[in-house]
């Protein structure tokens, strides 16, 4: 059975665990900077969500995402920021589950969020949870 809860800062190494495997997964580890310490610190802002599904006690994957305003429209949304399941659980419901526990936590506001364009499984998985995918660049900048 999977139970689906948010993560806590006692949670840190766990998160820092999972964030660590789908950035392995996606043949970007050299992308994860932060340190299970600072997510603790991360876990406790208000704006940020972390949820956690467990099999047995063992976590199997999570959603997380933060609450932003979309200056357009002047309504909160949800960013998703990551959906990750562990490749044991993939293709059981755990994808599902937890973007279902997102909706609901968001209450009828918009989820929004990026998949890359090489990422072809998470685009038909997107797709068959009734989710529209809208091409766009994404800019990145580090001014130094």
């Amino acid at each position: 059975m999977i139970n689906i809860r948010r993560a806590t800062p006692d949670d840190a190494t766990t998160v820092h665990g999972l964030i660590r495997e789908l950035a392995e997964h996606q043949d970007q580890a050299w992308g994860v900077t932060v340190s299970a310490d600072e997510l603790k610190h991360l876990l406790t802002r208000p704006e940020i969500t972390y949820l956690i599904a467990e099999r047995d006690g063992q976590a199997v994957g999570y959603v997380s995402w933060l609450e932003r305003i979309s200056f357009w429209s002047g309504q909160d949304y949800l960013h998703l920021d990551d959906l990750y399941v562990t490749a044991a659980e993939r293709g059981h419901g755990v994808g599902e589950r937890l973007m279902h526990a997102a909706a609901e936590a968001a209450g009828g506001k918009v989820i929004r969020w990026e998949v890359a364009e090489a990422n072809e499984a998470a685009q038909r998985f997107y797709t068959r949870i009734g989710a529209t995918l809208i091409s766009k660049k994404i800019g990145r900048w580090q001014p130094r």
